[in-house]
């Protein structure tokens, strides 16, 4: 069963419901099924490519074999 995001034209409430197949969707403030089906939008982990690389990390976690502070970092 998905879940899909929608938005109720007349009373403008946003929502996210899980949708069985045949199943009909109102809103659950207004009991309206004049709805807009919304964009979803998924999170992702930020910490990938160069986004990882942009952020060092706290001072002593890098694993320098001089201990914290003389990667440079810190």
């Amino acid at each position: 069963m998905p879940i899909y995001e929608y938005a109720c034209r007349q009373c403008g409430h946003h929502f996210e419901t899980l949708v069985r197949s045949g199943a009909s969707v109102e809103c659950p403030t207004c009991r309206s099924n004049e709805l807009d089906k919304q964009l979803s939008v998924f999170a992702t982990p930020a910490a990938s490519g160069a986004a990882a690389a942009a952020m060092p990390a706290p001072c002593g976690s890098c694993g320098h074999p001089d201990g914290p502070g003389a990667c440079g970092f810190g």
